[in-house]
């Protein structure tokens, strides 16, 4: 199920994640099966239900993430990160899960794609929305 994760929301009010482009925390995203189980509930990334790394040019705990530098509009503070390719890859995911690897691999936000998605010796993109108020993945308001 598509969340940002209830353990993110409270370790940001304890100055765990910096999302800040230069000395902030390094996220990565990882790629899973229709059998994984994440929700708002996961505090950590885990292995369990990953896509295969088994010849298909993805490699288990997936790619680190270029992050936008937090800003402002009006009232809500936003962050936001660069889409994301798995390049001549041959992957079926289902949902990805955005993790902070430089603090314990903890979970930030489960991405659900609303069904498999596939690629086969092609790229493999996450677009991520317009880095805005209304679209940005994290946004405070």
């Amino acid at each position: 199920t598509q969340a940002m994760c209830t353990s993110f929301k409270k370790e940001l009010l304890e100055g765990v994640h910096n999302f800040k482009n230069s000395g902030g925390s390094t996220f990565k995203l990882a790629l899973f099966t229709s059998s994984a189980t994440l929700g708002a509930s996961t505090t950590a990334y885990a292995t369990t239900n990953e896509v295969s790394s088994s010849g298909t040019n993805y490699t288990a705990g997936g790619n680190s993430l270029t992050r936008v530098d937090p800003s402002t509009s009006g009232t809500t503070a936003l962050t936001d990160f660069a889409d994301l390719t798995f390049s001549t890859a041959t992957i079926t995911a289902n949902g990805a899960l955005i993790y902070n690897s430089s603090a314990s691999d903890k979970a930030v936000i489960v991405l659900a794609f609303g069904g498999d998605k596939t690629s086969t010796a092609g790229d493999f993109t996450i677009q991520f929305p317009t880095a805005d108020a209304s679209n940005a993945i994290i946004r405070i308001a």
